[in-house]
């Protein structure tokens, strides 16, 4: 079977994406280890400082949906550059921040203008490519990704330790910069969509999700029986129902009926969601564990995590390429059930306490699994949809990935603190033991859930094709 060859426009679309999408999804790890030097440097309460975190999740979150629609209705290129401008302004903000409310509010806007910058990334890659080429680009972009979500706190350490911690928030300013000026330049223009936006949708599912992040973020630090926690829940509860009423009623729905029509499309975006849940849960305590249990430094915690890193960067292009050969099915079940494998292997580790070189091949696994599995659902996901829907699927498959990173941490911190904590070394494997064991099982779960997806090598036609809920699709050129 030949191989399709990327253009040189191609390569420009391909390279951009993943820089700003490198960018964008490592400044929600790089924090991790700079909190030490920020609460020293700040002073605040314990119970402000996670929010350096969770404030940018939850505006992410939140935000997506109204993002790829903005995207579409704006022109992807202008709204891409537009993102990466909001996100310099609002790391400047951080860098700048004199009080942990201020940053916390800098943050918030981080995350807004990540919403703004990914989903529309995704679906320019995603129309920038034929159908056939689809698999092995978003496998190139998956070890991207993935590198920035693994040497994210690698790189936080790194800045802290040489530069302080405003530097972990500085050094976007010109990562932002190069990538806008070549993106207006060697990114073409011709990708506005003219189609209506879905204000009150945008709105329901906003309030959806700004209220259940906050309140699954927030009964973890609380407690889930908190007033102001049930409230938040079952706000969100009532408003993710009112948007699904809404949207079977909507003449230009964000989530079109046809889309949830197709198996393939349902599977890709749960998968998705359990996949991020799975990989979450298990980076939220891996350093503090290497930190506690194997007394390495900050710096050093991170560096042993770079086994998973590397085999992540280095076999994603190739998990691309199987999925457009034999189908996504493949890839994603091996992959996800060998991540399973590899977490059960390191919870075994924890409970017998044993030393870091007999973690460096499950490392490896894991990282190879998620490789295998992260393209191909991707691609699945984009591959079911029409070119016309591409902005909605970016950001319906971006709402999940962030809402499986709030809920997997969720998990996460709660099973750590019902079978462990971080008093000392055998405690916090205890505790992370049982957290790798939840991980796995999640992994697992996902697998089962892809095999709903394409089982062979496909023309790669969408499933749901623009029907009479998108009328208003036509791509129009912006000038």
């Amino acid at each position: 079977m030949s191989v399709e060859r990327f253009t040189g426009q191609q390569r420009w679309v391909l390279g951009l994406i993943a820089a700003a999408s490198f960018i964008a999804v490592m400044d929600g790890m790089v924090v991790t280890t700079a909190l030490d030097a920020i609460r020293r440097d700040l002073s605040p309460p314990l119970s402000d400082l996670h929010w350096t975190l969770t404030a940018y999740s939850l505006s992410f979150a939140a935000l997506l949906m109204a993002g790829a629609a903005l995207g579409d209705r704006i022109g992807r290129r202008t709204m891409f550059i537009l993102g990466l401008s909001a996100f310099a302004v609002a790391s400047a903000g951080c860098a700048a921040a004199t009080s942990i409310g201020w940053l916390i509010a800098a943050r918030a806007l981080q995350g807004a203008a990540s919403a703004l910058l990914v989903p529309v990334a995704m679906t320019m890659l995603g129309t920038a490519v034929t159908p056939a080429q689809r698999p092995r680009a978003m496998g190139l972009f998956s070890s991207i990704t993935g590198l920035a979500v693994l040497s994210g706190p690698v790189i936080g350490g790194l800045l802290v330790d040489a530069l302080g911690w405003r530097w972990v928030f500085w050094i976007n300013l010109p990562l932002c910069a190069v990538t806008a000026l070549l993106a207006g330049w060697r990114i073409e223009r011709n990708d506005r969509v003219a189609a209506q936006i879905d204000w009150l949708g945008v709105t329901l599912l906003t309030t959806a999700m700004t209220a259940t992040v906050w309140g699954v973020s927030e009964g973890n630090v609380s407690g889930w029986s908190e007033v102001t926690v049930v409230t938040a829940l079952t706000a969100g509860t009532a408003a993710t129902l009112a948007f699904f009423a809404w949207q079977r009623r909507a003449l230009h729905p964000l989530v079109p009926s046809r889309l949830l029509a197709s198996v393939q499309f349902r599977a890709g975006n749960l998968a998705c969601l359990l996949m991020f849940m799975s990989m979450m849960g298990t980076l939220m305590f891996m350093a503090q564990y290497f930190s506690i249990a194997q007394q390495a430094t900050a710096s050093g915690a991170g560096e042993r995590m770079l086994p998973w890193t590397i085999s992540l960067f280095a076999v994603a292009p190739l998990g691309g390429i199987a999925a457009g050969r034999f189908g996504e099915k493949a890839p994603a079940v091996a992959g996800l059930l060998l991540q399973s494998a590899a977490l059960l292997w390191m919870s075994a580790l924890c409970a017998g306490a044993y030393d870091y070189g007999a973690w460096v091949a499950p490392l490896v696994l894991a990282g190879v699994g998620i490789a295998l599995a992260m393209p191909a659902v991707q691609s699945a996901v984009l591959g079911s949809v029409a070119p016309a829907d591409m902005g909605k699927a970016s950001g319906i498959y971006n709402t999940m990935r962030q809402l499986g990173w709030a809920c997997g941490a969720a998990a996460a911190v709660a099973v750590f603190s019902g079978f462990g904590n971080l008093a000392t070394a055998k405690t916090m494997a205890a505790g992370y033991s049982a957290v790798l064991l939840l991980t796995a099982g999640l992994s697992a779960t996902a697998a089962l859930v892809s095999s709903r997806l394409p089982s062979a090598a496909r023309s790669h036609q969408p499933v749901a094709k623009p029907g009479i809920d998108n009328a208003p699709s036509k791509v129009i050129e912006t000038v």
